[in-house]
């Protein structure tokens, strides 16, 4: 229930906090011009089932996500970008990661992968086998204005064999998505 508590407590500080950026963005640059930025930043506030597939391990999960949009870079295979976030399931397991993201946009529709490598916690929940895992997610998220994205996404959490074992887990999320 705290953990409930505490994510409902976060989603309104970040709405709140949101409220006060204004709308023109700037961002300068080693020159001294100024470039137009929609949004350098976006926080993903998800929740969802970590390791949906297995029965006895399956738990609710609430997770925060900072997306840094100003540290971008564009390559031949598109735009990719800093991330950085945590989650924690209800049998208090945590997993707390950097890494990057590519960012597709077709449209209304967000296409974003990411690889983010971490530090996982087993609390009460499921061992994975090592303390250093690796998450790949992949995210599908629909635009509802300039500033807000909801998506879906889901992603697979692994050691790739370098702990005791690897059983690894495969969760699903419902993502809101707040630029400021």
């Amino acid at each position: 229930m705290r953990i409930k508590t505490l994510f409902v407590c976060i989603v309104t500080f970040l709405f709140l906090q949101s409220a006060s950026y204004s709308d023109d963005k700037k961002l300068k640059t080693g020159s001294n011009t100024t470039k137009e930025f929609d949004a350098t930043s976006g926080i993903n506030m998800y929740s969802g089932v970590f390791d949906f597939s297995d029965d006895g391990q399956r738990a609710n999960l609430f997770g925060i996500e900072h997306q840094n949009h100003n540290l971008y870079r564009d390559t031949p295979l598109g735009r990719f970008s800093p991330v950085t976030g945590f989650f924690i399931t209800e049998n208090n397991a945590s997993y707390i990661y950097t890494g990057i993201e590519a960012n597709y946009e077709l449209g209304p529709i967000n296409f974003t992968p990411s690889f983010t490598p971490g530090l996982y916690s087993q609390g009460d929940g499921k061992d994975l086998g090592s303390p250093i895992e690796f998450k790949t997610d992949l995210q599908l998220s629909y635009d509802f204005g300039e500033t807000t994205n909801i998506g879906m996404s889901y992603n697979h959490v692994s050691n790739a064999s370098i702990g005791d074992k690897n059983p690894g887990a495969n969760s699903y999320m419902f993502n809101f998505l707040k630029k400021f």
